[in-house]
């Protein structure tokens, strides 16, 4: 999977951030996470298509997560999308998209699913599997787990020519797991290699469903709109600080967790990621436009990243 932060900013965009906005894609499939004001601009100088959009998963309905929709949806529209784009979000998304819609005329000339989750909730989108989990925000709020699909185990080659079978597409089949004259896969196979997995927070305080859902995720999004030091304001705005993120991905095994939506108040995101790490060594404080790519072995920064 690749992950493009195309907006990291907190509540309002400013010169060097937009608003919240992330990219999942797996083969030419993208999810989208949260759609803040500008997200279709940003996709547009990116590498990435909207018109590989599958689906948009909003968090909640603050604007800094949702004001880019009406606009993102419209212009798929305009630029002559066919295939279907579910959007899923907490309860009111749709009387949201609604009223978008309704309020700028606007209308799509492609299906479009509106779909309310609340936590406890899992689906696919093409080839990956989505899980809802309940956040805590000052308005209801759910995240998001996306996982592919686990790989199958490395192939013992020798053991399986010694029961017979031949070179070439017979092993193809095996691998795939097909039995192959009267070979069973599971003899032949080593342990399935888990899928790589990305969840996302959104805006949320630090909470045992955020721990569950994010459970061994390669990749943990979490919001970092504070340092320890401004705590009680963290706590006044339901939002996290940067040691109580590393404090999640610690608790839920997490493999490396990136710090998105910090505030503008914090000029050094060498400053926010250091005291991440004093509990958590693998964070990073992400930038706009970075793309990361996240596999089952861990995450790294791809040398695709555009541009700042």
């Amino acid at each position: 999977m690749e992950v493009l932060f195309l907006g990291t900013g907190a509540s309002v965009p400013s010169r060097n951030k937009a608003t919240s906005c992330i990219a999942v894609r797996s083969g030419s499939d993208i999810v989208l996470m949260d759609c803040g004001e500008g997200s279709q601009r940003q996709i547009m100088v990116s590498p990435f298509s909207f018109m590989k959009i599958r689906a948009i998963l909003i968090t909640h309905l603050h604007g800094d997560h949702v004001f880019g929709l009406p606009g993102l949806l419209q212009t798929m529209s305009l630029s002559g999308r066919k295939d279907p784009v579910t959007v899923y979000g907490p309860p009111g998304i749709k009387a949201c998209v609604d009223a978008f819609m309704k309020a700028t005329e606007g209308e799509t000339v492609y299906p479009l699913d509106i779909v309310e989750v609340s936590g406890g909730e899992s689906f696919r989108v093409k080839d990956l599997t989505v899980s809802v989990f309940r956040t805590e925000h000052n308005i209801t709020s759910v995240g998001f787990k996306v996982s592919e699909p686990d790989k199958p185990g490395k192939l013992d080659r020798e053991k399986a020519l010694s029961l017979g079978v031949s070179d070439g597409p017979d092993m193809a089949r095996l691998k795939n797991g097909e039995s192959v004259n009267g070979v069973d896969p599971k003899d032949v196979l080593g342990p399935a290699i888990k899928g790589a997995s990305v969840a996302y927070t959104g805006d949320t305080m630090p909470c045992q469903s955020v721990i569950d859902g994010c459970m061994g995720s390669t990749a943990l999004i979490h919001e970092c709109t504070y340092m320890s030091e401004d705590t009680e304001l963290a706590a006044e705005h339901a939002h996290s600080t940067a040691i109580q993120a590393a404090e999640v991905a610690e608790k839920s095994s997490s493999t490396c967790l990136l710090l998105t939506h910090i505030s503008n108040r914090y000029d050094d995101l060498e400053t926010v990621e250091a005291e991440a790490r004093t509990v958590h060594p693998d964070t990073v404080a992400v930038k706009d436009m970075q793309l990361y790519e996240v596999t089952s072995s861990g995450v790294r920064l791809s040398d695709r990243t555009p541009s700042e």
